[in-house]
């Protein structure tokens, strides 16, 4: 689970572009992980990444759930394109 991070507009050569123009990878904080994938053999492929890790992740990847007022997004870990540092 996980929250998205506001990236904010972007001005290049002071032309405002707009979200709906974007169509880079969104970034995000990981507040939960789960267990990992089962294989059909019972074993469990171990997490990559942690809470409290920055990701990044495709704009129309995961679902959106709402918990106490808050948003969350589900992602599988094979949505995650990359880990920030």
């Amino acid at each position: 689970m996980v929250t998205r991070l506001d990236e904010g507009e972007q001005v290049r050569g002071g032309i405002i572009i707009p979200d709906t123009a974007k169509e880079k990878p969104q970034q995000a904080e990981v507040k939960a992980v789960g267990s990992g994938k089962l294989l059909e053999n019972g074993e469990r492929v171990p997490v990559d990444v942690k809470p409290g890790d920055r990701i990044l992740f495709g704009k129309y990847g995961g679902a959106e759930i709402r918990i106490d007022d808050k948003e969350y997004l589900i992602l599988r870990e094979d949505e995650i394109l990359g880990i920030l540092e």
